[in-house]
């Protein structure tokens, strides 16, 4: 196994010595529908995909690994004139799965100003906005936006959106449809995969009062993007629907199954010659948990959603080929350290689950080979609190973004 993996390390850094492409760094970033909406023509298309392979490994237990076409994503847009257009993102995972991930209405109001209507992206963080694979170091997308910001998190909703140049300032707004948090008789929400169950995806949506989300970013320094993200609101219930306003009793079991929630976060990147460094934080409040867990106990066990919950990374790599002649191919090197804890915090007598707080480390390569086109390698550890050793995957793959 050792062997193997040397050999597909060895294997990226030839790759990537022998490739011609040229591929720069900006700092003003654009993810794939973004991309569409700034291409001329009134049908665009796009999209992007990735194979991987995840090879789980221990000195004493043998473990196949996994061969996947993760994704494969279909952009369709339109541009009805110059000021208004519609973006599509159709994504099959795994082969046999279907979701859309964007479908948004944009119009132009002025050169700072739009309007935007539809599945729209939650702007939070980093990864949820640029998760293309050639947007992002490490074979898999990072832990902390799984766990803390469950990616690729997706709802409908309108608001908007542009750029004050002359500030620097890129800016999002939208009104959107919160998460599921009881439906069905049953709560969604739990310490263990936090909001990432609640997810509503757009498909056959309910609101029962509404949650607001908008992103800031700076690019007014070379080299350097600063964000500032956020998320306010309520969880979802469909305990609320055909309720009295009368019913003080109904009203305080609806209350009792949703949770209040304000999501922060702050991300960095920035790149400096060779180096290329990113960071990003979150930390999330959750209110009325203690009555939530109690309200959807199941057979007497109680429910662990905790009262907050946080994750950070920091990250640096460097292209090994800045200085080499004849090449514009990036190879780099990098690392990354993550922690992420669903259980930062927890109300009442739930006490915090050690299992909850987990540390990851990633190291690996992503070479890429022309603008659009990335393979990667990396090993990737991972310890929570309660355990007393890492567990470790390799991970390889290939991926593409036009």
């Amino acid at each position: 196994m050792k062997h193997s993996i040397f050999l597909v390390f060895f294997s990226i850094s030839i790759l990537c010595l022998n490739a011609q492409q040229p591929d720069s760094l900006n700092n003003k970033y654009q993810n794939a529908a973004e991309k569409l909406l700034s291409t001329e023509g009134k049908l665009v298309i796009g999209g992007y995909g990735e194979v991987h392979y995840n090879q789980p490994f221990s000195s004493t237990v043998r473990s196949n690994g996994t061969l996947d076409v993760h994704r494969m994503v279909m952009l369709l847009g339109y541009n009805f004139n110059s000021r208004t257009q519609f973006v599509s993102e159709l994504e099959f995972e795994h082969v046999s799965e279907v979701f859309v991930e964007q479908a948004f209405l944009q119009h132009k109001i002025n050169n700072y100003f739009n309007l935007r209507a539809g599945l729209l992206l939650i702007p939070m963080g980093i990864v949820n906005e640029y998760h293309e694979p050639t947007t992002f170091n490490g074979v898999e997308r990072p832990l902390v936006d799984s766990k803390i910001s469950p990616t690729t998190w997706r709802e409908i909703g309108l608001g908007f959106s542009g750029n004050f140049i002359p500030a620097s300032l890129k800016y999002q707004a939208y009104l959107v449809n919160g998460f599921n948090g009881y439906k069905a008789g049953a709560g969604t929400l739990n310490g263990n995969n936090g909001f990432r169950s609640g997810r509503q995806k757009g498909a056959e949506s309910y609101i029962s009062s509404p949650n607001y989300t908008g992103k800031i970013e700076y690019y007014g320094i070379r080299g350097l993007n600063l964000g500032l993200s956020g998320y306010f609101g309520k969880t979802q219930s469909t305990l609320y629907n055909g309720l009295n306003e009368t019913n003080v009793a109904g009203l305080a079991k609806a209350d009792s199954s949703v949770t209040n929630i304000s999501m922060v976060g702050v991300d960095a990147r920035y790149n400096l010659g060779g180096f290329q460094m990113r960071g990003q934080l979150y930390y999330t409040a959750i209110g009325n948990t203690e009555q939530y867990n109690k309200f959807t106990a199941k057979s007497g066990v109680k429910n662990d959603l905790g009262s907050a919950m946080s994750g950070y990374y920091v990250e640096a790599g460097y292209n090994v080929l800045k200085f080499v002649s004849n090449t514009n191919t990036e190879l780099v090197p990098f690392v990354r350290y993550e922690n992420y804890n669903t259980h930062q915090a927890t109300a009442g007598t739930l006490a915090k689950n050690k299992a909850y707080n987990n540390n990851v480390i990633t190291s690996g390569l992503t070479c890429k080979l022309a603008k659009g086109v990335v393979v990667k390698a990396d090993l990737q550890f991972v310890k929570s609190e309660a355990a007393s050793e890492y567990s470790k995957v390799f991970n390889a793959g290939v991926g593409v973004m036009f």
